[in-house]
């Protein structure tokens, strides 16, 4: 081998190792994917069949990425026109005042349902320690501000649907029983819950239905059907998608829009558009 075919190899060995890199980075990171799919609800009403109900979680503005990507993938979301809005925790990395002040910025532009918009809180919503209650008060504000419901351990109906939402498993305002020890399981629910972790604990009280979360963020990267390497769940067939739990409760985890640090490989952001059908 010449010296210049040497050179020339090592170029295009370089280039194809730093390709994955750059597309890692760069790319994957803001190419949001819109997963539509249906959403069989028990007790759903006529009514409602048809109706679009969009989940979009696990924002973390913060400094680690440039939000404004955030701000431009909501616009892209609201000409799917959804009937019903859920927000599934995380708005925040650390939730300092900057990153809330960033947050209001972000939240001006945030995705409405034309029927109903419902939230919860995430880990990072309760500060870097997980345990700032008035961080998670403040958050609450701001999205309460922008026509947010925010549901704390509560539960709201709304058009014959009624969303239950879970404090956080991690936040010291985790009480789920007290809102799952007195839902009505005649009525067409849907429980929004942070973690998946929390899908094995003894707080269902008989639940059937769908629990849609969030927090894993898919692993960010994972190598097909080998390892995903990262996920922070102690259960870890808690990935991203749908899960039938067995029990009549079905649970589907998003892969986040946001990101802990800016890079996803194999596991792009996602917002989700689900259809909601009579079982």
């Amino acid at each position: 081998m010449t010296r210049k075919e040497f050179i020339k190899r090592l170029a295009y060995l370089s280039l194809a190792g730093a390709f994955p890199a750059l597309y890692s980075w760069q790319i994957e990171p803001f190419w949001v994917e819109f997963v539509q799919r249906k959403l069989p609800v028990k007790n759903l009403p006529k009514i409602l069949e048809g109706k679009k109900l969009m989940q979009i979680s696990d924002l973390h503005v913060g400094n680690r990425f440039d939000w404004n990507f955030l701000i431009e993938s909501f616009q892209k979301a609201q000409q799917f026109k959804p009937d019903f809005v859920v927000y599934t925790g995380d708005y925040v990395n650390k939730g300092t005042p900057e990153e809330q002040k960033a947050l209001e910025t972000v939240m001006e532009n945030c995705v409405l349902g034309t029927s109903g918009t419902f939230g919860i809180l995430g880990n990072h919503d309760y500060g870097e320690n997980w345990k700032d209650i008035e961080c998670s008060d403040s958050i609450c504000e701001i999205l309460k501000d922008r026509g947010i419901t925010v549901l704390r351990n509560a539960q709201e109906e709304i058009h014959g649907l009624n969303f239950i939402g879970l404090e956080d498993l991690w936040s010291p305002n985790f009480y789920p029983l007290d809102v799952m020890s007195e839902y009505d399981s005649s009525k067409a629910n849907i429980v929004l819950c942070h973690n998946p972790d929390a899908c094995d604990l003894d707080i269902w009280n008989s639940y059937q239905g769908w629990i849609l979360s969030g927090h894993t963020h898919g692993g960010q990267c994972r190598i097909p059907g080998i390892i995903t390497p990262v996920l922070p769940v102690k259960n870890k067939k808690y990935v991203s998608g749908e899960i039938d739990m067995e029990d009549g409760r079905m649970l589907y985890i998003n892969r986040a829009i946001g990101h802990s640090f800016q890079i996803r490989f194999m596991v792009r952001p996602e917002i989700t558009v689900f259809t909601l059908t009579q079982t």
